[in-house]
């Protein structure tokens, strides 16, 4: 079992940032691969970007390219996604996940989540 917490979300300017942290505890040896997850109000879940620990290899989705930045701390366990250049359309509840399957990587069909944190940004 592998329990997620995130943290770091909060209201922001248009051109402002913000730095998310995903802590990770309990089982997390089989962990294959992290991602941050957003949904907005009437939207569907969007992966927003990958990455595989053992590897330290990223994926990012076309909106966030560029401007956000998936990282890990091992020592940690903690996985961030530090967000630049950010626009009223970012405005979501982002969540970590965590998935110990490869096939799982690049679906929404992750082993465990986070309770998520909201991020709010204004223009």
């Amino acid at each position: 079992q592998v329990r997620l917490v995130e943290s770091g979300g909060g209201s922001v300017q248009a051109g402002g940032s913000l730095r998310l942290s995903c802590q990770a505890s309990g089982y997390t040896y089989g962990t294959v691969c992290m991602g941050w997850f957003r949904q907005a109000p009437g939207k569907g879940q969007e992966r927003v970007a990958v990455i595989y620990p053992k590897e330290g290899t990223s994926y990012y989705a076309d909106p966030v390219k560029g401007r956000f930045t998936i990282s890990q701390d091992h020592a940690k366990n903690t996985v961030y996604l530090q967000m630049n250049s950010l626009s009223p359309e970012d405005t979501a509840m982002y969540y970590c996940a965590a998935a110990d399957e490869e096939t799982l990587c690049y679906t929404r069909n992750y082993n465990y989540w986070g309770q998520g944190t909201q991020v709010t940004v204004s223009s």
